[in-house]
């Protein structure tokens, strides 16, 4: 997924992995970044953001892969949602927030 958010004023690349977190899956990330950054980023934009979902992250694995100053994050994501009524609650948090 690629989205160009007009908010923080740059593109932000999505990838969800369905499998563990490799280094392959970061230096994917890392070639689509900076071909974002060359060649579709116009003057002014900040610099492109990469996030990886994934089943399993590996922190150790993503510092030694990427460089330092990375715009990349990897994830974990979640294969169940929350109960039903713990998702009514936060939605009503939620809702009482924006109106105050």
């Amino acid at each position: 997924m690629i989205e160009k958010n007009h908010g923080v004023r740059c593109y932000v690349l999505i990838d969800f992995k369905i499998d563990e977190l490799t280094h392959q899956d970061l230096g994917q990330m890392q070639m689509y970044v900076n071909y974002y950054d060359r060649y579709e980023k116009i003057e002014g934009e900040n610099p492109t953001i990469g996030i990886l979902l994934c089943k399993q992250s590996d922190e150790a694995l993503v510092d030694l892969t990427l460089p330092e100053n990375a715009n990349i994050y990897a994830k974990e994501y979640k294969l169940y949602l929350p109960d039903k009524k713990l998702l009514q609650k936060k939605l009503k948090e939620w809702l009482d927030e924006e109106q105050n």
